[in-house]
């Protein structure tokens, strides 16, 4: 197995060959719930793409670590990116589909909440839901080995995510009757791409109308129709294999 991730708040000016300290909640998952021991190895991120290789060089209470570097890397940043505009999901699908996507290697979410979602972040409610979304972005970019974790952020309106369409060097409207396959779409080689989910009950007429003034035309996926918690996730992949990043 690879090396289990830990968040850091800096590595800034950490060196190889320096110690470095964990604790925390960070430091209790590492030592209680991991129970690694001196030798182990390591890696420490500060989740926007520095990384520190190491092993464990102490263990002290149930909560703190001590990790002895021996080699820094740097993940370079992603080009072409890939931006997923997510409609809210009902329940806690919504931490689904922020999981999956960003095990899948999604670099921003952008919460929206479509006319025709159920679900609707309203005062305490959408702090609580936004920081659910942050906090799985966070773990599942430990889980899956990565040293830049995806941005989620603050819930945009239509009109703000047709400006964020009308930016992007490649926009999408995910939509069953798209007459184009997002298999076959022209991508640009390089900026940002850009893709909206639509809500269960489906992007409605309005909101079309509106991102495809943006320049954001419809495209599907395939013959079959996805849930909204697991579209994102797929047309990830698609793009991600498409751009040459898992190349």
């Amino acid at each position: 197995m690879t090396a289990p991730v830990f968040l850091v708040d800096s590595l800034a000016d950490v060196r190889a060959g320096a110690t470095v300290t964990v604790d925390g909640p960070e430091g209790r998952h590492a030592v209680s719930v991991r129970r690694l021991r001196v030798g182990e190895e390591v890696v420490l991120t500060d989740g926007r793409g520095a990384g520190a290789h190491g092993t464990v060089a102490g263990v002290e209470g149930k909560d703190r670590l001590t990790v002895a570097v021996a080699e820094l890397r740097t993940e370079e940043p992603p080009n072409p990116t890939i931006t997923v505009v997510q409609a809210l999901p009902k329940g806690d699908r919504g931490e689904l589909a922020v999981e999956t996507m960003t095990e899948t290697g999604v670099d921003a979410i952008v919460p929206w909440p479509a006319a025709r979602c159920v679900t609707q972040w309203k005062g305490e409610r959408a702090a609580k839901a936004l920081g659910k979304w942050r906090a799985t972005a966070r773990e599942a970019g430990k889980q899956s080995r990565r040293l830049t974790f995806p941005e989620v952020a603050d819930p945009l309106t239509t009109k703000q995510v047709a400006a964020l369409l009308a930016d992007a060097d490649f926009a999408a409207v995910l939509h069953e009757e798209g007459s184009t396959p997002l298999a076959t779409a022209e991508l640009p080689a390089t900026g940002r791409l850009v893709l909206v989910v639509g809500p269960e009950g489906g992007v409605s007429p309005e909101e079309l109308a509106t991102f495809a003034e943006a320049g954001a035309k419809p495209y599907r996926l395939g013959t079959t129709v996805l849930r909204t918690s697991t579209a994102g996730t797929a047309a990830t992949a698609l793009l991600l294999g498409r751009t040459g990043r898992w190349s």
